[in-house]
């Protein structure tokens, strides 16, 4: 069982279930096929979006990226409520460490304790124990970087750029 000091929410353990602030959700989880790029597309359009990145890329684009990535080296795991996907989260594994390219909970479910509940399930029963947990943030989005420090992550490193004139 998980500790629950890590989890301010009351969390039911027991079949899956967990409080979610409004109600009781029975979020399952399951690793993405190449079926489901189409849909990861969708959420990461939506991510890219939400969070201010300067990816341009079109759907189509961020498709075949997906079936790119899931062909190689990354993996994905799809988060569902009562038969809808909620939230996704993309992943690569190396020798030490795990980089976690994106983590995305859908607009209308955030605030609820699905983004938390999935990096729990990735720590608990997707992720090997004794790697190194990495994880990129725009240094815009105060709500990622907030979440991602609230749920153990901490400050390593910090990237500058300098954009060409145009």
């Amino acid at each position: 069982m998980a500790d629950r000091r890590a989890f301010p929410l009351a969390e039911l353990r027991w079949r899956g279930q967990f409080w979610a602030g409004r109600r009781l959700a029975f979020m399952k989880y399951r690793a993405a096929t190449l079926d489901d790029c189409p849909r990861l597309a969708e959420l990461n359009h939506q991510l890219i979006r939400d969070e201010g990145h300067r990816n341009a890329m079109t759907l189509l684009e961020l498709e075949q990226r997906m079936r790119s990535w899931l062909s190689g080296e990354y993996r994905a795991v799809v988060y569902e409520d009562a038969g809808q996907v909620v939230a996704d989260a993309l992943f690569r594994e190396q020798e030490q460490e795990i980089y976690l390219r994106q983590l995305f909970v859908v607009r209308h479910r955030r605030n609820q304790g699905i983004g938390r509940r999935a990096v729990e399930i990735l720590r608990s029963q997707v992720w090997p124990q004794n790697k190194r947990l990495t994880v990129e943030v725009l240094t815009a989005n105060k709500r990622a970087v907030s979440f991602w420090r609230s749920v153990g992550y901490a400050d390593y490193s910090l990237s500058l750029e300098i954009m060409p004139e145009t």
